[in-house]
């Protein structure tokens, strides 16, 4: 029987492409150990996104290729992740744990910026993360409703100081909605509205998170800029549709971000394409490819692209979102394919020591 080698694995790693960061196991950093004995070989990696959805695929691939290696009749492969901060947010006792805040903006209304926001965090939590929703729209607040959390229900208390977040879905949420009703307008002045995010935001008690997921309101102005000052952002997701003036919008906000040094993370293009319930004839409604564009132009990812459906609102109004409400359903799948991109393109942007070089142990009994 041939002797298996370190170098014959390296390489069969090296051919396999991790989903979403479009590198090569051995070229990602993400192999932790590589133990051979004998005609078995054992290989741990550990992914800086979660991955539950692909997990078993991914050891299974990997294993095939491993397997093709003259002399290995035994492959095993064990995936995990561990999702590491981009920025500390030690400056503020609630959010200590809470290990990335992304947030979730567009540059105008009517674009479905908050239905992809909650159905981005849900497609999160549904990879093995641990999520927050924060709706930081003050003027008008809507995950309450969309999440089908009761009118009545208030935040219990954490000490006398800080709320905890309201359990929906598997997430925990925090809105201005929990503390108004729907009667209660919000008749304030821009730095009154910003001060009111930054009270939801610092005040309330997330408790461990890997991902804080803000549902922002659609513009460029004074709560933007207030969450910019007040928590380290580690990324900004953009939400455009294909129209011409949701696109000059979109440009806005991407602009916006960078200039308070936040990472845009990447565009997710919702209402692309209208596909009819009765025939299948499929549309572009709003225009073709303008996401594409707008992503190219900035030399950011295309983080993926959403029809435009009625069954989606019809979800969301029911308070019951597309990814809890058919989890297996095509929409939710891609929901989870932007929601592990998102999370792919955090995991790049981590400025922590990476292990270049695996722990190797040959045994050869």
């Amino acid at each position: 029987m041939a002797e298996v080698s370190r170098l014959q694995v390296e390489k069969a790693l090296g051919q396999y492409i991790v989903p979403h960061l479009n590198r090569s196991l051995m070229s990602s950093a993400v192999i932790k150990s590589i133990d051979i004995s004998g005609s078995s070989v054992v290989v741990e990696a550990e992914l800086g996104f979660p991955v539950a959805s692909l997990k078993a695929s991914m050891q299974q691939d990997i294993s095939r290729l491993i397997k093709e290696i003259d002399g290995v009749d035994r492959a095993n492969v064990h995936i995990n992740w561990l999702v590491a901060p981009v920025k500390s947010q030690q400056k503020h006792r609630n959010m200590e744990e809470v290990k990335n805040i992304v947030a979730v903006a567009s540059g105008k209304g009517g674009v479905g910026k908050s239905t992809t926001a909650v159905n981005l965090a849900l497609a999160l939590v549904k990879e093995g993360a641990r999520v927050g929703l924060l709706d930081a729209d003050i003027y008008g607040p809507s995950q309450q409703l969309m999440l089908g959390v009761d009118e009545d229900q208030r935040p219990d208390q954490h000490g006398k100081e800080f709320l905890l977040p309201i359990e929906a879905h598997g997430l925990r949420t925090m809105s201005m909605g929990y503390l108004t009703t729907d009667k209660t307008p919000m008749v304030w002045r821009g730095p009154m509205a910003g001060g009111a995010l930054a009270q939801l935001l610092t005040q309330t008690w997330w408790g461990d998170l890997d991902y804080l997921v803000i549902d922002m309101p659609p513009g460029t102005g004074d709560i933007q800029l207030t969450l910019s000052q007040t928590a380290s952002v580690a990324g900004a997701v953009i939400v455009t549709t294909p129209q011409d003036i949701a696109l000059v919008d979109a440009q806005k906000g991407i602009e916006m971000f960078r200039k308070v040094e936040v990472d845009v993370l990447g565009v997710v293009e919702n209402m692309a394409i209208h596909i009819c319930s009765e025939c299948g004839h499929r549309e572009h409604l709003f225009g073709d490819g303008g996401g594409s564009r707008i992503a190219k132009d900035y030399g950011v990812p295309l983080l993926g692209a959403l029809p435009l459906s009625m069954q989606i609102r019809e979800q969301v109004d029911a308070g019951n979102p597309t990814v809890a409400a058919e989890p297996e359903g095509e929409v939710a799948k891609l929901y989870g394919e932007i929601a592990r991109n998102t999370a792919a393109q955090l995991s790049l942007l981590c400025s922590g020591p990476v292990q270049v070089f695996p722990n190797i142990v040959i045994n050869n009994d």
